[in-house]
């Protein structure tokens, strides 16, 4: 009677789940993810990690979606999650990068820039700073991407909301302030469906992902 009564309730929950439309975006053993075996692991906690600077992707093309996470960086780490890829071997102009950083990195530092973290790369700041806690301890992102908008919540509060349709030039944000020349695509004019990816290690810091999951909107 006991394994019965166990076995509905794992049924019941699992529906429960299932109904609220959140799913793990890869699988435990990585099988339906798209990366180099030599470089992204899984460990027994589900902890994902990278040894090189490549990133792992999705084999699946999403839109209209959430997008939630939890991450832990290293000492400078510099990272990112991608989105609405279309080119993952030339991703940096064909992708949305939400910015992963270690923001205690430089204390000289005393304000947001697109280059922090939570940030749209090169293109929007947050709305506040060093929201990311100090290396070694984990955070919890989350991403809204529906359309043209993308909305990024660290650790609880909602620092990005993003129009993509205003960023019409590939060289000037809206603001006034330079776009990296290596992202010379107009937000605007970028497909909104395509691969999510996470960027791996960096330069000498490490980056560790868990927890991901997605929900198709």
């Amino acid at each position: 009677m006991k394994k019965i009564f166990i076995s509905v309730l794992c049924i019941c929950i699992g529906g429960f789940a299932a109904a609220k439309g959140w799913k793990p975006l890869f699988t435990p053993d990585l099988s339906n993810a798209d990366r180099d075996a030599k470089v992204w692991s899984i460990d027994a906690k589900g902890v994902i990690s990278a040894t090189e600077d490549q990133a792992i992707w999705s084999m699946v093309e999403y839109e209209n979606f959430e997008l939630k996470l939890e991450f832990k960086t290293d000492k400078c780490t510099n990272s990112g999650v991608l989105i609405y890829c279309t080119d993952k071997k030339n991703w940096i102009p064909n992708a949305v990068e939400v910015q992963i950083m270690d923001d205690y990195c430089n204390p000289s530092e005393s304000k947001a820039s697109y280059g922090s973290c939570g940030s749209v790369y090169g293109h929007l700041a947050p709305s506040e700073f060093r929201l990311v806690k100090k290396p070694g301890e984990w955070n919890k992102m989350k991403i809204t991407a529906k359309g043209k908008n993308i909305q990024v919540v660290l650790n609880g509060k909602k620092i990005i909301d993003m129009d993509m349709k205003l960023w019409t030039s590939g060289s000037k944000n809206p603001d006034g302030s330079e776009i990296p020349s290596w992202l010379p695509k107009p937000f605007a004019e970028l497909p909104t469906k395509g691969f999510i990816g996470f960027q791996g290690k960096h330069g000498q810091a490490l980056i560790w992902f868990r927890n991901i999951k997605i929900k198709e909107l």
